[in-house]
């Protein structure tokens, strides 16, 4: 045992054992079927135990045959419905009907639910070898229920060199159609854990398989915390989560197949996504019912989630557990669970969560009339409403009209980002003032409506507290995600030192950490620093004479004073880097002082970009309440007016292509999530959790998007800091640098000799090479990275860490000065790409500095983006020019289908359309994809290609919708043109065709 200790499969044996304590059985790995893809001998067992009967009655049926058509039957309905909807609604054969496993009931008032679900065996298998085609595969464990197929897991320990990130690749590896791993059919989870995480996807998909953090959070961040009684840090995941009762739990009332509609011509086309809970989200409800039960109504709960925490399904799981749960007396503790929310949303995903669980009419209902609606639902006893803040002083009324009823009140603090009828009528501005008059008076107004609006909420919390006391009929759930004083005093919970606390916390720092969120602060620049780059960058002789940095305009003799040069500094600014983003498709806000700044940005923006000849590129919107009156408009103009479509627009217009700047007031600076805002300009001054909330509107991730950038031109840098203080739990941002440190670091990697420059130039002709860019070119990559390993692993393990600290400061500088600035010095641009792909390869040693390659689609991004750098490529390939294809003037009869590479510019030229290179990686993925398709490859060859494009067609369409998550806009147009989208398809389909030929040959 001693010789084995360090291995994987000691620690296999070891989870088995705390499985097995706490109710599971180890199974027989010789029981499972490769064909069928679950254990027949367990399934069989526990449908003749537990429903003797209903055997008893097939059987008689089917006599000899029972057993072959009970399997033939069951594996059709896996097929057809899914694991899930099988485990929870059971089979039906010839009107004889079959549970597969009995979920715990609410309450005990009938002992037969209670007495069947004693036959439920919960089965942990190690070694299931899952292939027919290659039965030498195995996985580490099978998660069993009855005999089905419900999860599989993915082992690693760190004591043999591996983490949970090489099961990560491990999986991706995986062939996604065997019958165990397909979609839906079986496994509904999949696990890589190591000692340290646990990582979960519902869904195998190759290198396109997205893994997210299953971790309790260490201190406010990501990871696990060491575990008190000693052990693995993962134990909670093996003792807590797969606690027999919690698995069942989450099986049934937690997973959740979220569904969505798509239509393409007279086709409707289904997108489908399986929902399991992050850690904190079953853990918030878990904890909250069991509170719930153990102290009955009459209590406050202050539930602090950050952005990117899914708030909107903690509150539906929470309130469809809430609306079940029983007290030790088989009585509901809540008669009714009263949702205030301003979420649109929230009632439509409520419902459709709720009837995967139940299959019952009005278990849900959305207050959309009036008040006398709201008081049918509580008088009628409706299991879950939904209404706003305006409407819940009066429901709160109807609640105390019948005080044996009593209710569970989810407040949810989304904050609404346009303004009411009421903010309009006050904010007509009757004179026109000077600017900074308009500043003043504005944020007089702000001042007053924050004040009024948390009166309202106060007066509303004032309400409950006097109805409680006197009756004692109601609990409080409070989310948010930037609890105030007044909020913390009311719905916190004492803890030992007698501080008020939230009940439950998942904080800022968490949601960064785990990727869920992006940190806005982490290229925060005021406009003093940014000011001080351009001015060291031209006085500096060293930096000039190498030509390191180009200055935006003449921004280091510029010290803005009016909005003219704010606009130019800004549009620039937005031109030369923002614009490169994501793709080419990053947005930005101008988050300005007064509604008549706003109004003023917007038309001194107007100006330069007609003057500057910048239409492509640059076409803003704005954004306040009401009507302003300035001297070109005496009698008001509105925002309408202005962007010439009504206000409720804005948001879809903006989310469009056709718009890349918000320049905003009063509004859009809370509740705001549009995923591709990646700059904010911020002229307004702001701080505590108004500054929060403002520049958290760039938080949400997208694929492509790494990171923000704000340019702060009026706040103090400790000031932004210490607002976001109390959210976040660490400090946030370090004074930034010296640009010529960069330098100096390049030099000192240089010396190490761990890479050659001729490698680096080599890495960099590929990398960036504007023409086909597929597996071969990825194998050649690996060929100039892989000597760079071999020299860093002959290094000791004190040079090995200094060039590794050195290579990743060297990464994280270049990235943030490169948000400042547009770089024009080749060598630092080709290093860096070089010392990311690098870093990736290099063994990890401590997880703070870890600096992996985010995704394909970042690294795609990237390259693109400085493909279209023609002085980066130009120098790189030696070229006087950097021509793209050029097609224009050739004439192109209509039938002739274009190849893939040339589509870009023949689109662009026929339908008026603004397709970028990022977009052709986008129809590069959905041929990859077509082409991996079981039989594609015989029919390309086996049949001409007017035939083989009938076996396309429909591919196409369902390989666009499940990459449409990260391609709305681009998915959008095909959908919406049938005449675009038949030219793609036809340039995918002859590609696909060619090359397939091209091998058969």
């Amino acid at each position: 045992m001693s010789n084995s200790i360090h291995t994987e499969t000691t620690f296999e044996t070891a989870v088995i054992a705390m499985l097995c304590e706490t109710g599971w059985t180890e199974g027989n790995a010789a029981d499972y079927s490769a064909e069928l893809a679950l254990d027949k001998k367990a399934v069989l067992r526990f449908i003749q135990d537990s429903q003797p009967e209903e055997w008893k009655r097939y059987v008689a049926f089917y006599k000899n045959e029972s057993e072959s058509k009970f399997f033939q039957r069951l594996h059709r309905e896996l097929d057809l419905r899914g694991m899930l909807d099988v485990l929870r609604r059971g089979i039906n054969d010839y009107g004889i009907k079959f549970q597969l496993v009995f979920f715990e009931p609410d309450h005990s008032l009938n002992p037969d639910l209670v007495k069947q679900c004693q036959h439920n065996r919960l089965i942990v298998t190690r070694q299931i070898h899952y292939s027919e085609k290659e039965p030498n595969k195995s996985i580490d464990l099978l998660l069993s229920i009855n005999g089905l197929p419900v999860a599989t897991v993915e082992l690693k320990n760190h004591f043999t060199g591996q983490n949970v990130q090489d099961a990560i690749r491990q999986y991706k590896k995986r062939n996604p159609r065997e019958l165990l791993f397909l979609y839906k059919k079986r496994t509904l989870v999949h696990f890589a854990v190591d000692s340290d995480e646990v990582y979960l996807t519902t869904k195998l998909d190759g290198d396109q398989t997205i893994f997210l953090p299953f971790n309790k959070g260490n201190n406010g961040g990501a990871g696990n915390p060491i575990n008190p009684n000693g052990g693995y840090r993962t134990e909670y995941f093996w003792r807590e989560i797969l606690k027999p009762s919690s698995w069942l739990e989450i099986i049934g009332r937690f997973l959740h197949i979220q569904k969505e509609q798509i239509k393409s011509g007279e086709k409707i086309y289904k997108r489908e996504k399986t929902l399991f809970p992050r850690y904190h989200q079953i853990d918030v409800v878990q904890k909250l019912c069991n509170d719930a039960k153990k102290n009955n109504t009459g209590k406050n709960y202050l539930i602090q989630h950050s952005a990117g925490s899914g708030k909107s399904n903690s509150i539906a799981w929470l309130a469809y557990r809430l609306s079940s749960i029983y007290n030790k007396k088989n009585k509901r503790i809540f008669d009714s669970i009263i949702i205030v929310t301003d979420r649109n949303v929230l009632d439509q995903q409520l419902q459709n969560t709720v009837d995967q669980f139940e299959h019952k009419e009005g278990v849900v209902q959305r207050i959309d009339k009036d008040s006398e609606q709201l008081a049918n639902a509580i008088q009628s006893g409706i299991n879950i409403i939904i209404t706003t803040l305006q409407k819940f002083p009066f429901a709160l009324k109807k609640m105390n009209d019948i005080p044996k009823r009593k209710y569970a009140v989810i407040i949810d603090e989304a904050h609404s980002s346009q303004g009411g009828e009421a903010s309009k009528k006050l904010l007509q501005t009757l004179n026109n003032v000077s600017l900074d008059e308009a500043e003043r008076l504005d944020a007089k107004w702000e001042a007053e409506q924050e004040a009024k609006e948390e009166e309202s909420i106060n007066a509303a919390i004032e309400e409950i507290m006097i109805s409680r006391q006197q009756q004692g009929n109601i609990s409080i759930f409070a989310f948010t995600a930037t609890p105030k004083s007044k909020t913390l005093e009311v719905f916190g919970t004492k803890d030992s030192e007698g501080k008020m606390r939230p009940f439950h916390l998942y904080s800022m720092r968490q949601a960064i950490e785990e990727h869920f969120i992006l940190d806005v602060l982490k290229n925060y620049v005021t406009y003093k620093t940014y000011y001080r780059f351009c001015k060291q960058i031209e006085e500096d002789p060293e930096l000039n004479k190498r030509k390191a940095m180009q200055a935006i305009g003449h921004f280091a003799s510029l010290h803005p004073t009016n909005l003219a040069q704010k606009t130019e500094i800004i549009i620039e600014h937005f031109r030369q880097i923002t614009s490169k983003q994501i793709g080419g498709k990053a947005k930005a806000m101008v988050v300005t002082s007064s509604r008549k700044h706003a109004l003023r940005y917007y038309l001194a923006f107007k100006e330069y970009i007609q003057e500057k000849g910048y239409e492509k590129i640059i076409k803003p919107l704005v954004a306040y309440s009401g009507s302003v009156i300035d001297d070109n408009y005496p009698d008001g103009v509105s925002e309408s007016q202005l962007n010439e479509f009504g206000e409720k627009e804005l948001p879809d217009k903006f989310a469009s292509d056709d718009y890349q700047v918000l320049l905003v007031a009063d509004k859009y600076q809370t509740g705001f999530d549009q995923p591709l805002l990646h700059t904010m300009y911020v002229d307004k001054k702001l701080s505590g959790v108004k500054a929060v909330q403002t520049l958290s509107r760039l938080n949400r991730i997208y694929p492509g998007k790494e990171d923000t950038f704000i340019l702060d031109f009026v706040n103090e840098r400790q000031i932004i800091i210490n607002s976001f203080q109390d959210y976040y739990e660490q400090t946030m941002m370090d004074e930034t640098t010296d640009p010529n440190h960069l330098y100096e670091l390049k030099n000192k990697l240089d010396s190490t000799n761990v890479y050659y420059q001729s490698e680096v130039d080599a890495f960099a002709k590929i990398y960036y090479n504007p023409g086909r860019y597929g597996t071969k070119e990825q194998s050649r990559l690996y060929h100039h990275i892989d000597p760079s390993i071999d020299r860093y692993a002959a290094k000791n393990e004190e040079e090995q860490d200094s060039f590794k600290n050195a290579m990743v400061s060297f990464v994280r500088l270049y990235s943030f000065l490169s948000q400042i600035m547009p770089f024009r010095d080749i060598e630092l641009e080709k290093l860096y790409s070089f010392s990311r792909f690098l870093l990736s390869k290099l063994p990890k040693t401590d997880y703070s500095q870890r600096l992996k390659l985010d995704n394909d689609v970042v690294l795609e991004y990237y390259r693109v983006q400085k493909i279209s750098d023609k002085d980066l490529v130009l120098e790189i390939h030696g070229e006087k020019s950097l021509n793209p294809i050029t097609e224009a003037g050739i004439d192109y009869e209509k039938d002739t289908v274009v190849r893939l590479s040339n589509i870009i510019h023949i689109l662009n030229e026929q339908f008026g359309t603004e397709f970028t290179e990022a977009d052709r990686l986008f129809f590069e993925q959905i041929k990859m994809d077509i082409a991996a398709e079981p039989e594609i490859r015989e029919r390309a060859v086996s049949n001409s290609l007017e035939n083989f494009s009938f076996a396309v067609d429909d591919l196409f369409v369902n390989k666009m919708i499940e990459r449409m998550e990260a391609n709305q806009e681009t998915t959008t147009k095909l959908l919406e043109n049938k005449d675009l989208e038949t030219a793609v398809k036809q340039a995918v389909t002859q590609d696909i065709y060619d090359e397939f030929h091209k091998e058969h040959l």
